[in-house]
Formats: structure tokens, C-alpha cells, sequence
């Protein structure tokens, strides 16, 4: 377009060319500090690397840019920190054997603590339930 290399470039924002490169295979996400400053280099608007959606008639956003509530970071059981605990300690069982055990017991338990959910499938167990000694 303007007959500027990627090394030029990479040296006019301050950055390697292999950083260039990565920003135009799309590797690397362009923020928007490095936008503003990637239009001086070129001298255009920051406009330019929009689309030309004309604001007025595009849909309205719903909520805008507000962000998510807080607690729906804490919603996500994956995301707690007494999860990734769990998990760590599993994996650091070095007997799979004792592992598989422990794996099975929590979800005998969880089975026997949740009413079932309509629509959720259910395993079937491979081995019956052992029934206590009486």
C-alpha cells in the first residue's frame, strides 16, 4: 500500500519484524494503543481498520460494553479455586489404581447426594454396587 516493509514498520512502532508478522497473520491480538500508534505510523485515521458500518443505522448493542456480572466468574464450578485444588491432588495420586478408586467414590457420591436432572443422560455402572457386609 504505502511501499513500507514490515522491518520499516516494525522499527517506526518500535517492534521486531517477526512482531509484524504476527500481527498481520492475525498470531498476535493489535490493541487498541497499538492501533492508535499504528495509524500515526501510516497516517491515516483509526478509523481506517473498521468496518464502515454506519453507526446510526448498525444494531444497538445490548448492554453496550458493559461487562458480565462479577459472580458469573464464580458461577463457573471449573473456574474455583477449591476445583483446581481438587484437581491438582487428584493428578498427584501416582497410583492410577487409587486414582480410578477415588474417581468412582466421588462420583458414587455426588450420585447418591443430587436428585436426578430430567433429560440427563445416566451411565450405566460397569460393575454392580457392592452391598455391605450385614
Amino acid at each position: 500500500m504505502l511501499g513500507m516493509g514490515q522491518e520499516r514498520l516494525g522499527t517506526e512502532l518500535g517492534l521486531t519484524f517477526q512482531q509484524v508478522q504476527k500481527y498481520e497473520r492475525g498470531a498476535n491480538r493489535i490493541g487498541a494503543s497499538r492501533l492508535w500508534q499504528l495509524s500515526r505510523v501510516l497516517d491515516v485515521l483509526p478509523e481506517f481498520f473498521y468496518d464502515t458500518t454506519d453507526p446510526v443505522r448498525a444494531p444497538a448493542m445490548p448492554g453496550g460494553f458493559a461487562e458480565p456480572p462479577a459472580d458469573a466468574f464464580d458461577a463457573d464450578p471449573l473456574r474455583k479455586r477449591e476445583t483446581i485444588e481438587l484437581v491438582e491432588a487428584y493428578h498427584a495420586i501416582p497410583d492410577s489404581i487409587v486414582r480410578r478408586r477415588l474417581f468412582e467414590l466421588a462420583r458414587a457420591l455426588a450420585a447418591e447426594s443430587e436428585p436426578p436432572v430430567p433429560g440427563r443422560r445416566t451411565r450405566t455402572r460397569k460393575y454392580p454396587r457392592r452391598e455391605p457386609p450385614a
